[in-house]
């Protein structure tokens, strides 16, 4: 079942968030970044944070009372921006994914939105595949990846952000 989460949601998503992008568990999933990226990919403080904001969503997936998946929405003027799709390294590969996108389009539409728009780390084809086969096209826009304490590179790729973008 796919609902708006909420704040007494943040200690299971930030898990969920973090098994999936890195670290061992995530390399249980198809889209880890742990061969790119060290560090969490998110901590409760920003969870927090990204609740506080009033254009933001985050949409839960939920099975037996355990959240799997989960994908952030932020209104960005006629824009929707997605971030953080996230489904469990474990189901991967079983819909879920593909099941919050809709939702996430669902919810632009609801907005009168005219497009999504994303942001993924170059070097990551088979994700930047996964999101063409669901009608996203690359844009030509290009932003430098940030470097921070969170995120910590070890690829020896230059990494940076295309963006993906989906008209609706």
């Amino acid at each position: 079942m796919i609902s708006k989460a909420t704040l007494a949601d943040i200690p299971a998503l930030n898990i969920l968030i973090n098994s999936a992008y890195r670290g061992e568990t995530s390399k249980k999933g198809w889209t880890t970044e742990a061969h790119l990226l060290e560090g969490k990919r998110t901590d409760e403080q920003e969870m927090t944070e990204i609740f506080q904001n009033p254009k933001n969503t985050i949409l839960k997936f939920t099975e037996n009372d355990k959240i799997i998946g989960s994908v952030l929405l932020v209104e960005k003027g006629h824009q929707l921006y997605l971030g953080m799709l996230t489904v469990s390294p474990e189901l991967q590969n079983s819909g879920i994914g593909k099941k919050l996108l809709a939702e996430a389009e669902n919810h632009a539409k609801s907005l009168n939105l005219s497009s999504i728009i994303m942001t993924v780390i170059s070097v990551r084809e088979e994700l930047i595949a996964w999101y063409k086969r669901h009608g996203y096209v690359d844009t030509g826009e290009r932003e430098a990846f940030p470097e921070s304490g969170i995120h910590v590179t070890v690829s020896e790729e230059p990494l940076e952000f295309i963006f993906l973008e989906k008209q609706l």
